[in-house]
């Protein structure tokens, strides 16, 4: 399982021999503009929910690729309205797909589209392929809900934001590790706008000290799992 780094919320994940797009939000972002959404490959696209850093660039991905939209029966209803390929989940549910299994499970945000459409409640996904599994919290506060994560799904790998304001910050997406109970997280959803920027060593150095390891990558940067 190949993880790549897009800026803000958006990641890549080639599994199973399908490549997936999570939240792209990347046409937009000045911190993103070396990469080109025109040159990435696309068979399935996760949205965990509706708001415009989260779904901007859905629609010329799933345009040009064909790509299968995936998200709560709100926000594929609404891309499946507008003609494209679109798979309805919602919370505690799971469905396998051709590179492996999916569970959309919830977090605590808001959500609805840049037009004022309603997006339904958000979520967040875990993802089970070529035996590694990952979650990805989406845009959450921390949730004792995350503790029902580990009773079902050994983590390699969890996915949380922490740039704070808008989401959990450091602190409490240290406590979250605990919760899921994994200590390799990766760090997203800082540093794009004022109110998210965060101290990358100062970050780095508090998860360390509980002995855990948090990656920031440079955005179109990869891990391996």
């Amino acid at each position: 399982m190949k993880i790549t780094y897009y800026g803000h919320a958006a990641l890549g994940i080639k599994v199973g021999g399908k490549h997936i797009i999570v939240d792209p939000f990347i046409s937009a972002n000045p911190l993103a503009e070396h990469i080109d959404i025109n040159e990435l490959k696309a068979d399935y696209i996760l949205i965990t929910h509706a708001h415009g850093d989260h779904v901007l660039d859905v629609e010329a991905i799933a345009k040009r690729t064909g790509a299968v939209i995936v998200s709560n029966a709100e926000i594929a209803g609404y891309y499946a309205a507008k003609g494209f390929q679109a798979h309805p989940m919602n919370h505690g549910g799971s469905w396998n797909f051709d590179f492996g299994k999916v569970k959309y499970v919830n977090a605590v945000h808001s959500s609805s589209f840049p037009d004022g459409t309603y997006g339904g409640n958000p979520g967040g996904f875990v993802i089970e392929g070529e035996h590694k599994n990952i979650y990805i919290a989406g845009d959450t506060a921390l949730s004792m809900d995350m503790k029902l994560i580990p009773l079902r799904t050994k983590l390699d790998l969890a996915v949380f934001p922490i740039g704070d304001n808008f989401t959990m910050d450091v602190q409490d997406a240290i406590v979250a590790s605990d919760f899921v109970e994994c200590d390799k997280i990766l760090g997203y959803h800082y540093d794009t706008f004022g109110y998210i920027k965060i101290d990358h060593k100062e970050a780095i150095q508090v998860f360390f000290d509980k002995g855990k390891d948090l990656m920031l990558l440079e955005i179109g940067d990869s891990i391996e799992l």
